[in-house]
């Protein structure tokens, strides 16, 4: 990767997140990371998903930041190689049932089994980890994420962590020493930093654990029926309590960033004191705040709450749902249905602007981090809100019709060759069918309301049918200010309200514009003939 001399400047010193957080690790490695025999160290970028449940937005937007901080730190450091780590906590036992699987009773008998040993509800997949681990990769893949999928259960088995398990095992004083402070009284007489794969259930077990031979990698321990067993550690065997078994992939992966939710921070802090005692550095990283629903609430796997990837993309596109994760990370924000729109529109004006700004004001742009540094270069016609309006109308409720308004209000375009506003459109479709038209309630105009409509129909009836939309918008505000309306902002409220049957709307020339000067007018009339009945 070749980075422009002016962009690694610019980076230097953009106050954008990405770059912020990328400059930590310029701060870590100063001369770059050591090189293994010979061979350039990639910079190890991680993210974890716990496959109890299945992905969410939450589980997307962890990977999208962090690959916006990836691509931040290669723009700095001048295309310095770089790796992504999406690594599943696929052995963990399974605590609960979710609320949102079938076949819950089935899950219930499979309660504290290593995820990768619990059927698949669903009948698709191997495991119910496989399913959710599919699942996590496949919407992964749909946004073209470069990443490299780890599998908890397979590191394990494949005694990939064995030699970070040996160093768990010999200095368990210490890490009992992090751990036990931060545990309630009941909590103590319990607490392992192993966990024991029983070897009659096959279940996860949380017991108490004695070393045998650290360097061996032997434990010994009671099983759930009482018998004492002493076994090995290693390859699959156990795996390690939750944030000893962090620090473990930290000091055995060699992670330098990752980040984590608010809600993960003293998990971070304990985490990180655990990788010192084992020899290792933790990761540089944030935390930040959390999706929550439409109720406030935090986001849950396990609950299915909140809105998902396949709602958000039915009615928005993926680079929206990447603008809506970029903005303020460190801030709590709702995310549901009704955030789409404004989303959508705004990427849309932020991607035009971009192509005029000075390099600085490019790299505080969010969509330089949603693509990457490679934005397109295209725009639209029209916005979203004003599809939705259009959308909204009786008699445009599918894309083909709706199709040929926006064909006659630009001409040239067409599905095939401007792909992108086939598929706003047909978003458009499908959030106005589904959350505009249903609410949608044209009321009868009032008082002076009567005449400015007339006096509007009669300036339109004046008009061509291919009178641009500014010149429309002047002709609606010449007719407002004829009116002792209190504002012309109420005069618009009213246009909105008889026409459109909404408190608030387009900017009302495009719309006309776009509906056509003639089907207005028959807007107006059957407003007019409200008043008349």
């Amino acid at each position: 990767m070749t980075v422009p001399a002016a962009i690694r400047e610019a980076a230097l010193t953009s106050k954008a997140w990405p770059y912020e957080e990328a400059r930590k690790l310029l701060k870590r490695w100063p001369e770059g990371k050591p090189p293994k025999a010979g061979v350039p160290e990639p910079m190890v970028f991680e993210t974890g998903y716990g496959p109890s449940g299945l992905p969410h937005i939450g589980t997307f937007n962890e990977v999208l930041r962090t690959t916006m901080v990836r691509h931040a730190y290669e723009e700095l450091s001048g295309g310095a190689p770089t790796r992504l780590i999406a690594f599943s906590d696929d052995m963990d036992g399974l605590r609960k049932v979710p609320d949102n699987v079938p076949q819950q009773e089935m899950l219930a008998n499979y309660l504290g089994m290593p995820l990768t040993k619990v059927p698949d509800p669903f009948g698709e997949y191997d495991s119910f980890a496989a399913h959710n681990n599919a699942m996590l990769r496949r919407f992964l893949d749909r946004f073209g994420f470069d990443y490299e999928f780890a599998s908890s259960t397979e590191y394990y088995a494949s005694g990939r962590f064995d030699e970070t398990i040996r160093q768990v095992l010999g200095k368990w004083d210490e890490v009992m020493g992090v751990m036990l402070p931060t545990l309630r009284e009941e909590r103590r007489q319990t607490y392992s930093p192993v966990l024991p794969i029983s070897p009659a259930s096959g279940k996860v077990l949380q017991v108490p654990v004695r070393v045998v031979d650290a360097d061996a990698g032997t434990i010994a321990f009671t099983d759930e029926d009482g018998s004492a067993v002493e076994q090995s550690a290693l390859s699959g065997r156990s795996k390690l309590q939750w944030k000893v078994d962090w620090a473990l992939r930290w000091v055995a992966l060699g992670v330098d960033y990752e980040m984590a939710g608010k809600d993960l921070i003293d998990s971070v802090i304990q985490s990180g004191k655990i990788t010192r005692v084992l020899g290792g550095r933790p990761p540089e990283g944030f935390n930040y705040e959390m999706f929550l629903d439409e109720k406030g609430e935090k986001i849950s796997k396990s609950k299915g709450n909140g809105l998902s990837l396949e709602e958000w993309l039915t009615y928005g596109n993926e680079e929206s749902l990447s603008f809506f994760a970029y903005r303020e990370p460190r801030k709590a924000k709702s995310l549901h249905i009704g955030v789409i729109p404004r989303a959508v529109d705004e990427y849309y004006q932020f991607r035009g602007n971009y192509p005029a700004q000075p390099i600085e004001q490019q790299l505080g742009n969010p969509v330089h981090h949603i693509h990457g540094g490679k934005v397109p270069t295209g725009v639209l016609p029209l916005t979203y809100g004003l599809l939705l309006n259009l959308a909204s109308l009786p008699g445009v409720a599918d894309k083909e019709t709706a199709w040929r308004f926006v064909q006659r209000y630009a001409p040239g375009t067409s599905p095939e060759s401007d792909p992108e506003l086939d598929k706003l459109i047909g978003l458009a479709v499908n959030y106005a069918r589904d959350f505009v038209a249903p609410t949608l309630k044209r009321r009868a105009p009032q008082g002076q309301e009567v005449d400015a409509l007339k006096d509007l129909d009669a300036e339109l009836a004046k008009l061509p049918p291919d009178t641009p939309g500014d010149e429309i918008q002047n002709v609606v505000f010449e007719v407002g200010k004829r009116y002792p309306f209190e504002s012309l902002r109420h005069w618009f409220q009213a246009l909105y309200e008889t026409l459109l049957g909404s408190p608030q709307g387009p900017r009302m020339g495009s719309f006309i514009a776009l509906y056509g000067i003639d089907n207005s007018r028959r807007l107006i009339a059957e407003a007019l003939e409200q008043v008349e009945a």
